[in-house]
């Protein structure tokens, strides 16, 4: 027991001095490490300020260049500075001499101006004084004329307001005349043209019954079947021929509407196609339109051949054949194109045998003088020019294309062959019925103007021609002259305008000559 205790003291004991040992041993190892510590911050704050004095010389080097610097700046830009306000100087100082020599020449020009003034002011009194002698005088010879004369001069001055009223009136109507000359050389043509076209495609007439093809059904019902689900059969046939197809109220037809008749006559025979055959969808309807175009296109380069053959006109480029079988399909003021050029050829044919003319190069250029209707409505002009233009891309002579090209025109500038060309390009249009109009009313308008014409004074005899599209007037010699022709002419329009009815337009042609006959015994 009592080792035990000892045991438990001596253990104790030796755990104290433990502790003791070692808190001296922390304590000394503490001392050295702030020792240590003290040291490195006093080296630390030696290095800092030795750093700072560093950064301090170098701030004020820095500083000291920059003033430099600046100082050098400031030199260079006074001079600069002195330099151009020693220009700015010597040009005021350049500026002021040039004005002191302004003024000199000013002075001198004012003492040149005030003398030129007072020998103005002197020749105006001498100017007065002669304005008065002479106005006694002529006074003098008024009253010396009066008397020789036998009438007062507010007689002779009626008269003489008479003759210019008279000379002015000849001068007005040669005026008209000449202005008329003059715009119509410059604008007739192409005036004619625009309107007829214009009153030719977008009359509401010309439009209802050339624009359109009516399409006969077996039964109403078939229209449910051309229109389809949802409308997409009739959205394939619009498609595929480029037409528009009406469907509306009138029973057992269906009516196709498009400028182009080649597109109008492909829509139909396909229409026709689809509903003999019974079955119509979108793949059938191609199918179809694909077949009837293939075939319109052949009877198209059939006619063109056939139609040259029959006229006598060979070696033509199959393109302009196409465009000549095109025109079976198209219409001008209802008379079939086609039919019309085959008119043309036979009648500038005939005209040209009797002038001893090449036959066969004039009927070529009236056959092809209206290829350009049949693509007028696809290519922006008219249709002399187009066709002419057409004609010598493929290879057709000069004499031809002029031809074709001035067809329309008034003969000014024309060639014989153009004017032959002309003529019965007329001629075959102007043959009554040859453009569906009754026989009854072409020979009422030609009576209503020649009466029109006639009831005016110095009027001689007068002459409906190219059914009723012109009037000629011959005009009596010593009752109307030529200045009176012109003021008659434009009365007859006036009167012809107000009081007739009348489709496109009517020339009026007023003619005055000079006729001397005598007998040789």
């Amino acid at each position: 027991m009592v080792s035990n205790t000892i045991v438990l003291i001596i253990a104790l004991g030796a755990i104290v001095i433990g502790i003791m040992v070692g808190y001296i041993l922390r304590k000394r190892i503490s001392d050295k490490i702030l020792e240590s510590s003290e040291n490195l911050s006093s080296r630390i704050v030696d290095e800092a300020k030795k750093e700072a004095d560093t950064i301090k010389k170098e701030a004020i080097l820095q500083a000291k260049d920059n003033l430099l610097k600046t100082k050098n700046e400031f030199e260079k830009e006074t001079k600069e500075r002195k330099t151009e306000f020693d220009n700015l100087e010597r040009r005021l100082r350049s500026k002021e001499e040039n004005l002191e020599k302004r003024m000199d020449l000013l002075v001198q020009k004012e003492t040149n101006i005030e003398r030129r003034e007072k020998a103005l002011i002197n020749k105006e009194s001498l100017l007065e004084d002669k304005h008065g002698k002479l106005d006694r005088i002529i006074e003098e010879q008024r009253l010396q004329l009066e008397k020789i004369a036998g009438i007062s001069s507010e007689e002779a001055k009626n008269y003489l307001v008479q003759l210019m009223k008279d000379e002015a009136k000849r001068e007005a109507a040669v005026m008209i005349r000449n202005i008329e000359e003059e715009a119509r050389r410059a604008s007739d043509k192409k005036s004619r043209e625009i309107i007829a076209y214009a009153i030719q495609r977008y009359a509401g007439d010309f439009v209802a019954e050339n624009t359109v093809s009516v399409v006969n059904l077996p039964s109403d019902e078939m229209k449910g079947r051309i229109i389809g689900r949802e409308g997409r059969n009739i959205r394939a046939i619009e498609a595929a021929t480029g037409t528009d197809l009406i469907i509306d109220d009138t029973p057992e037809a269906v009516v196709l509407s498009s400028f182009d008749p080649i597109r109008r006559e492909v829509a139909k025979l396909s229409l026709e196609r689809l509903i003999t055959d019974g079955r119509i969808h979108p793949g059938r309807i191609e199918d179809v339109v694909k077949k009837v175009k293939a075939e319109v296109d052949a009877t198209i380069r059939e006619t063109g051949e056939r139609v040259s053959f029959d006229v006598g006109v060979h070696d033509i480029h199959p393109e302009l054949l196409s465009l000549l079988g095109k025109l079976k399909y198209r219409t001008s003021f209802s008379q079939n194109v086609l039919q019309h050029s085959i008119e043309v050829a036979q009648l500038t044919g005939m005209m040209a045998a009797e002038l001893g003319l090449n036959v066969k190069e004039a009927k070529r250029a009236g056959l092809l003088h209206d290829i350009g209707k049949a693509v007028d409505h696809e290519i922006e002009g008219t249709h002399a020019a187009i066709g002419a233009d057409y004609a010598k891309r493929f290879g057709e002579s000069e004499r031809i294309v002029n031809a074709i090209a001035t067809h329309h025109d008034d003969g000014r500038t024309n060639t014989l062959l153009g004017v032959l060309v002309q003529a019965a390009d007329t001629l075959s249009a102007a043959r009554p019925g040859a453009r569906k109009e009754i026989l009854e009313t072409y020979v009422k308008r030609l009576s209503e103007l020649e009466t029109l014409a006639n009831s005016f004074s110095g009027v001689d005899q007068c002459y409906a021609i190219q059914a009723g599209r012109e009037i000629r007037i011959l005009v009596e010699n010593e009752k109307i002259s030529d200045a009176d022709a012109v003021m008659l002419c434009k009365d007859i329009i006036k009167k012809v305008e107000s009081e007739l009815t009348y489709p496109g337009q009517i020339k009026v042609t007023v003619i005055r000559e000079m006729r001397v006959s005598d007998f040789a015994r």
